[in-house]
């Protein structure tokens, strides 16, 4: 099973893939929660969203709801509590305190982790860090989408695409293509058309679609990719 990160790459638009937290985007990093152990991994930009130094936490259940706003725990551990009963794909958005007392607004989205034999053990998926995005208006997303479709070729325009959706930069964005090509394991550019493709099909449906619609695309455009062309099944 293949995290985020372990492995350099090289980028499908020939740029280098930067390795180390120092050097990657902090605005975006992944987890793993497993069922039965209550085991969580944080990757080192999670971490330090949360205001620890990479590698000097373990987290747990308790820690993790512990960084929760006050007005949001709630909502989160009950979200929480029917992902481990009901075994679900997961979206919230909702804010963090870390250790030096500030708040940071983050988006978690998440799919089943599953086994070698298929079985669901976890969850997993990724935290954007939105923070200082929080005063752009939804309804602008639509239009800003429409115009990167225009003249991009497919990285960039999914690259485009995902730092209005989330307010991140360049580098957090190619960030979350390469975590879902690598978990899915799709070439970047296919996941990057399909990607296009979604955001672009949603946005012409829907005049101002809710950030929840743009998570569920992003987390399951694999699974669309060349679907148009496979024949149904009899």
């Amino acid at each position: 099973m293949q995290v985020p990160g372990d492995d350099p790459a090289e980028r499908e638009d020939g740029d280098p893939v930067l390795d180390g937290a120092g050097a990657r985007s902090k605005q975006v990093g992944w987890f793993r929660f497993y069922f039965d152990s209550e085991l969580w991994e944080w990757s080192p930009e999670v971490q330090l969203m949360h205001g620890y130094e990479p590698g000097s936490v373990s987290p747990t259940t308790h820690l993790v709801l512990s960084h929760k706003h006050p007005d949001d725990y709630q909502a989160v551990a009950t979200t929480l509590d029917e992902v481990r009963r009901h075994h679900q794909a997961f979206s919230t958005r909702h804010r963090i305190i870390d250790t030096a007392g500030r708040i940071h607004h983050v988006i978690v989205v998440a799919d089943k982790l599953l086994d070698d034999d298929g079985e669901v053990i976890g969850t997993h998926g990724f935290y954007v860090d939105v923070s200082p995005a929080e005063h752009h208006q939804q309804t602008r997303l639509t239009k800003a989408i429409a115009e990167i479709a225009e003249n991009r070729a497919a990285i960039e325009q999914a690259k485009g695409m995902l730092m209005v959706v989330y307010g991140i930069d360049s580098e957090a964005a190619f960030d979350l293509l390469r975590w879902r090509s690598q978990e899915a394991n799709v070439k970047v550019r296919l996941l990057a058309e399909q990607v296009v493709t979604d955001f672009v099909n949603l946005t012409q449906s829907e005049k101002a679609p809710p950030r929840s619609s743009y998570d569920n695309l992003l987390l399951t455009a694999d699974r669309r990719i060349g679907a148009a062309q496979e024949p149904q099944p009899h």
